[in-house]
């Protein structure tokens, strides 16, 4: 995939709502920037997955949807738990590993989970969140509930079977499903066109009849308008949908991955594309946005940044006896 011209087009959108799409990309900036810099301090540790670069891609899309729909996500699911309604200092304090965190700390940065918000995951499983989006949704749609199910998961995803197996029942039964593939080109550290004969992601879920619509992952407008018309045609019956986000993260896999598969040019060059610079400079020449408004958000960004950190720092551990809780004995019984 060649890198997509910069967007172009006013923003249609009034005010309030276009630095509220700002603001949440913000958000997620500068709270993976700092999730970075605690991994490195040692406070976070294990498994940490950054969305630095792809942030367009949850807040266009999410704000697509209602709260009452299902939401279910891939380990790189810190930004939709955020936009979704996670306070951020309870995401801090899950990957702190703490008890104040959604998981008690359980969990870690792959498994936010939050039913308040009908956030089903943080799946570690690569397309394992799939399935579990057509049971959400075929539930919901035997209930008459009237609720979709979004299921995020990346291009590494579509060479799995699950994904072959949810999109051929979900086809078959007309699930309210819209299945969203933010498509970052590598996968883990391969190349889509080294492990996929077909790199048309759209054209593996239109073999299961399913309609398709690829958009602009880098721009905000972009995604959120072909989300809404995806979220359209899905609640109304024309189910499932998949939309093909194109995108590119601009850190490692991993904090584990030595990044070899890709040259430093490449990612500079698609920086030039952010998604939070192209729409900051397009929202200033529309006048919706001035120098100091920007500076100011980006400090009320920090401060809850530096909140859910302090929030985090104070959390407690959990005490032996609570950790097993739950867990059973060789009797099958619990402890």
């Amino acid at each position: 995939m060649t890198i997509p011209a910069p967007p172009s087009g006013p923003v249609p959108y009034d005010k309030a709502f276009a630095l509220k799409l700002l603001a949440d990309m913000l958000r997620i900036r500068r709270m993976e920037e700092k999730s970075a810099e605690l991994y490195g301090a040692g406070k976070i540790r294990g498994f940490l997955h950054l969305y630095i670069g792809e942030e367009a891609v949850a807040v266009g899309a999410l704000h697509a949807l209602q709260a009452e729909d299902n939401l279910v996500t891939t380990y790189r699911e810190h930004g939709h738990a955020l936009v979704r309604g996670m306070d951020m200092g309870v995401i801090m304090a899950e990957m702190y590993g703490k008890r104040e965190g959604c998981a008690r700390g359980r969990g870690g940065s792959m498994h936010l989970f939050d039913k308040r918000t009908r956030l089903f995951g943080g799946n570690a499983i690569v397309a394992g969140g799939l399935p579990l989006a057509a049971g959400l949704a075929l539930a919901d749609k035997m209930r008459e509930t009237g609720r979709i199910t979004a299921c995020f998961f990346g291009d590494g995803a579509v060479a799995e079977g699950a994904f072959h197996e949810a999109m051929n029942l979900a086809a078959l039964w007309k699930l309210p499903v819209l299945f969203c593939c933010e498509n970052n080109l590598y996968a883990m550290g391969t190349a889509l066109a080294r492990s996929e004969s077909q790199t048309d992601l759209c054209a593996k879920a239109a073999s299961y009849k399913v309609p398709t619509i690829r958009a602009d992952g880098m721009d905000v407008v972009a995604v959120h308008e072909a989300t809404k018309q995806a979220v359209a045609k899905v609640r109304t019956g024309e189910a499932p949908l998949f939309i093909e986000y194109q995108t590119y993260r601009f850190r490692a896999h991993s904090m584990f991955d030595a990044e070899l598969y890709r040259s430093k040019a490449e990612v500079e060059e698609w920086k030039t594309r952010g998604p939070i610079h192209t729409y900051t400079a397009r929202l200033k020449q529309e006048g919706k946005l001035s120098e100091d408004e920007f500076l100011a958000l980006d400090a009320k960004v920090n401060d809850e940044v530096a909140t859910a950190v302090a929030y985090a720092e104070a959390g407690q551990w959990e005490t032996v006896e609570e950790m097993l809780a739950g867990v059973c004995t060789q009797r099958g019984q619990p402890s």
